[in-house]
């Protein structure tokens, strides 16, 4: 009789030597301290300049945040990347609906006393004025080429990562950028014609800051406030 079982023999790995350069210790201490230098700089900006900035660079900065650590690679992200004037407004117009209901009705007294130090409003001048938007989607499930539903593991923290490699690229590149997030957010999946099983997971504003951009004077944290060591 033949048997039918499924086997819980893992399928062969295909390997590949690690593409990984090595170098003295003197060096990854200095590295990493100059990387460190670098991104301490980085701040989120709500004063664009409309400036253009080259498409290749915003390509290269998504093709950085692909190489994030993902659950089973599925790579559970899509990133649109808008820099249509119409389409722009089209957003923001979407955008501040969402966010005057926001800070007019849903938003408690407590959140927006914690939001009173940033200065934000439900006004998002900079969804137009930006060069380019880029939404990243949360891919909930794909569908294969049979129309059968494929499940996706570890979604959030896999996109969660992808974005904050995409963060530190832009700013790595020279840039500048914004996390908004408007909640909420599916406005985004008609707007950019994206799939239901795709789930907005944040909008992130890039281009160059305005020439005389002001950022709010807060602080962060000392390391042993954030770190343990055993």
């Amino acid at each position: 009789m033949k048997n039918n079982r499924i086997s819980n023999t893992p399928a062969q790995l295909n390997t590949i030597p690690l593409d990984f350069q090595e170098y003295p210790v003197e060096e990854v201490q200095q590295r990493a301290l100059e990387y460190f230098e670098n991104m301490k700089r980085r701040r989120t900006v709500r004063d664009f300049s409309s400036r253009h900035v080259p498409l290749d660079i915003i390509q290269n900065c998504i093709r950085t945040a692909d190489t994030a650590p993902n659950g089973a690679n599925q790579h559970p992200w899509h990133f649109v990347v808008v820099s249509d004037p119409e389409i722009k407004s089209q957003i923001r117009q979407a955008a501040e609906k969402e966010e005057q209901d926001f800070y007019e009705s849903r938003a408690t007294s407590e959140w927006l006393e914690a939001l009173a130090p940033l200065g934000t409003d439900e006004h998002k001048p900079f969804l137009e004025t930006a060069p380019y938007l880029i939404a990243i989607f949360a891919k909930v499930h794909a569908i294969d080429e049979q129309g059968k539903r494929v499940k996706h593991y570890y979604v959030n923290e896999s996109v969660g990562i992808a974005t904050g490699i995409l963060i530190s690229a832009i700013h790595q590149s020279g840039l500048a950028s914004l996390t908004h997030t408007p909640s909420p957010m599916r406005f985004l999946n008609k707007i950019l014609q994206r799939p239901e099983q795709e789930r907005p997971f944040l909008l992130l504003v890039v281009g160059y800051p305005e020439k005389n951009a002001k950022v709010p004077d807060i602080q962060r944290k000392a390391l042993p406030e954030i770190t343990t060591y055993f």
